[in-house]
C-alpha cells in the first residue's frame, strides 16, 4: 500500500465516518463506513447509466431521428429524446376540480374530505418519519441487552424500495385513469430523478450523525436555497415578506442547533458530517422542486410527473446497487431480519400513499391548506420523535423551533392574502416546505 494512502485513509475516515476510532480506521478498515466514499461510489454507479444515455441522446439528435427514425422502437426513442408536443400551460389544458366547493357542495362533505386528507397526510408521513429513524439508528436481531444486534446501513436500498412502490402505484394510476397527452421528452425527468434520489439518500444518511428533530428543522430551512435556486433556474422574483420569513427560519434553526450543541457537546466529526449531508439534502431537494416546476410547463399531470421521476429513480438506484453488489446484500439482511423487511415495506407504502394524498389535497383544497397540514406534521414529527426516542430540547431550542414554525405559518398567511388579492391572475405553484 502506498505511503500517502496509509496516511489519508484513517484521516478521511475520521472526518467522514461516525463513531470510528483511529484503530478501526487504520489501513483500509473503515472505508465502508465513510459516507463520502459511499456517495462517490453511488455517483459512479449512476454515471454508468447517465453517460451512455447522454451519448445516445446526442446521437439521435445529431441524425435528426425524429424525422428519419422508423421501426418498432422509433416511438419509444422519439418519446424519450424528443417528446410529443411543445410546452403549454398545465392549467389551460387539464380539467381541475374547483377548490371553492365549499360554496356549492355540502359543508359536511367538505369537512369530512378535509379530515380525511389531513389524517392521511399525518398518518403517512408521521409513520414514515418514525420508521425512518428506527431503521437508520437502531439495531436488528438483538435478543438480549448484552447483544448489540446488526444495523442496516445502505441508505440507497431504502431509496430504491420507496421508489419502486411509488412507480407501481403511479403507473397503475396512469393506466386506469385518463391522463393528458404526454409532451415532455422522457430524459428530462432524469435530472429531477437524480437530484431526488440524492436528496433522499442524504436524508437517510444524515440520521447516522444528527437527531431527527434537527433534520426536520433543516428541511424547514430549505425555503432559503429554494428561493436561491428559483432565482438562478427560473429567474423568479420574491416579495419582501418571503425574505423576512426566510431570515426568521434561519435564525430559529440556528438557535436550535446551537442550543443542542451546548447541551449535548457532540463531536466535531459528527457535527461536521451532519451539516455537510444536510446541506447536500437541501441543495438537491431545492433543485428538484424548481426543475419539476419547469417540467410542469409541459402538458402533464402530477401523477405523470410522479411516474416519470420514479421510473428513472428505480433505474439509477437498482443499477448502482447491482454494480456494488449491495442489492443482494440488502435482500439477505431482509431475510435475516423479518422486522426490517416489514419496516422497509411499510416505509415504501407510507411514501407512496403520502404522495397520492399530496396530489388529492392540493386538488381539493389548494396549496395553502396543504402547506398548513404539512407544517403541523413537521411539528408533530419532532414531538413524536422526542417522545419515542428520548431527544431532549432545551428552552432556547424550543424557542427556536417556535420561531421556525411561526415563520412557516406567516408564509402561508401572506401567500393566501396575495392569492385573494389577485383572484383574476394565474394560480401560484405549490412551494414545497
Amino acid at each position: 500500500m502506498p505511503f500517502t494512502w496509509r496516511i489519508w485513509s484513517p484521516l478521511l475516515s475520521l472526518l467522514f465516518s461516525p463513531n470510528v476510532s483511529a484503530q478501526e480506521t487504520s489501513l483500509l478498515g473503515g472505508w465502508h463506513d465513510v459516507w463520502f466514499f459511499r456517495f462517490l461510489v453511488n455517483m459512479l454507479g449512476y454515471s454508468t447509466i447517465i453517460i451512455p444515455g447522454y451519448l445516445l441522446i446526442r446521437y439521435f439528435r445529431r441524425i435528426n431521428y425524429v424525422e428519419t427514425g422508423s421501426g418498432v422502437c422509433a416511438p419509444v426513442i422519439k418519446a424519450c429524446v424528443f417528446g410529443g408536443e411543445s410546452k403549454t400551460s398545465l392549467l389551460d389544458d387539464l380539467p381541475t376540480s374547483p377548490r371553492n366547493e365549499m360554496d356549492s357542495g355540502s359543508l359536511v362533505k367538505q369537512g369530512v374530505k378535509l379530515i380525511f386528507c389531513a389524517a392521511g397526510l399525518q398518518v403517512s408521513y408521521l409513520t414514515w418519519g418514525v420508521l425512518q429513524e428506527r431503521v437508520m439508528t437502531r439495531s436488528y436481531g438483538a435478543t438480549s441487552a448484552d447483544e448489540e444486534g446488526e444495523k442496516f446501513t445502505d441508505s440507497q436500498f431504502l431509496v430504491f424500495m420507496n421508489r419502486i412502490l411509488a412507480l407501481t402505484v403511479s403507473g397503475l394510476w396512469c393506466f386506469l385513469l385518463k391522463q393528458p397527452r404526454h409532451g415532455a421528452p422522457m430524459y428530462k425527468y432524469s435530472f429531477a430523478s437524480l437530484s431526488n434520489i440524492l436528496s433522499s439518500w442524504c436524508q437517510y444518511e444524515a440520521l447516522k450523525y444528527i437527531s431527527f428533530p434537527t433534520q426536520v428543522l433543516a428541511k424547514a430551512s430549505k425555503v432559503i436555497p429554494v428561493m436561491l435556486m428559483g432565482k438562478v433556474i427560473s429567474h423568479k422574483s420574491y416579495e419582501y415578506w418571503e425574505y423576512f420569513t426566510a431570515l426568521m427560519i434561519s435564525v430559529g434553526v440556528s438557535m436550535f442547533l446551537l442550543s443542542s450543541a451546548a447541551g449535548k457537546h457532540p463531536s466535531t466529526v459528527t457535527t461536521f458530517s451532519g451539516i455537510i449531508i444536510l446541506m447536500g439534502y437541501i441543495v438537491f431537494d431545492s433543485f428538484t422542486s424548481n426543475w419539476q416546476d419547469n417540467l410542469f410547463k409541459y402538458k402533464m399531470s402530477s401523477v405523470q410527473m410522479m411516474f416519470g421521476v420514479n421510473m428513472f429513480s428505480c433505474l439509477f438506484t437498482v443499477g448502482s446497487l447491482l454494480e456494488q453488489g449491495a442489492f443482494f446484500d440488502s435482500l439477505a439482511f431482509m431475510t435475516r431480519h423479518s422486522e426490517f423487511a416489514f419496516h422497509a415495506v411499510l416505509l415504501s407504502v407510507c411514501s407512496a400513499c403520502g404522495q397520492l394524498f399530496i396530489f388529492y389535497t392540493i386538488n381539493q383544497f389548494g396549496a395553502a391548506v396543504f402547506t398548513i397540514i404539512m407544517t403541523l406534521r413537521q411539528a408533530f414529527a419532532i414531538l413524536l420523535s422526542c417522545f419515542l426516542y428520548g431527544h431532549a430540547i432545551s428552552v432556547v431550542g424550543g424557542f427556536g423551533v417556535a420561531v421556525v414554525f411561526l415563520a412557516l405559518f406567516l408564509r402561508v398567511y401572506a401567500r393566501s392574502r396575495m392569492k385573494s388579492a389577485k383572484r383574476s391572475g394565474p394560480q401560484p405553484r405549490v412551494e414545497k416546505v
